[in-house]
């Protein structure tokens, strides 16, 4: 079994910053591509940020220029630096590792951007 426990989350002002972390443990092979997914409210849940064991990142359009994800590999934990924070961004933060056997997802955690 793979556990994913995330952290990072909570209450922010609109234009601030959080960092979120998501820590993996249990049976870890080698582990491929490690993302960050959100869910607004009432909304299907979506691809925030990617970044590939090779180093390969992509971004979704509404976080480029203001979310930063990175890894350890070190430490099978992936991070996400989110600045200029908007109310739009407030959703449940999931991050999603894969490895050859198998996709696990963490808990969640809840950002919400509010003054």
């Amino acid at each position: 079994q793979v556990q994913l426990v995330e952290s990072g989350g909570g209450l922010v002002k609109p234009g601030g910053s959080l960092r979120l972390s998501c820590a993996a443990s249990g049976k870890i092979f080698s582990i491929g591509v490690m993302a960050w997914y959100r869910q607004i409210q009432g909304k299907e849940r979506e691809l925030v940020a990617t970044v590939a064991s090779g180093g390969w990142i992509n971004y979704a359009d509404f976080v480029k220029g203001r979310f930063t994800i990175s890894r350890d590999n070190a430490k099978n934990t992936v991070y996400l630096q989110m600045d200029s924070l908007k109310p739009e961004d407030t959703a449940v933060y999931y991050c999603k590792m894969t490895q050859l056997v198998g996709t696990y997802w963490g808990q969640g955690t809840q950002v919400t951007v509010s003054s």
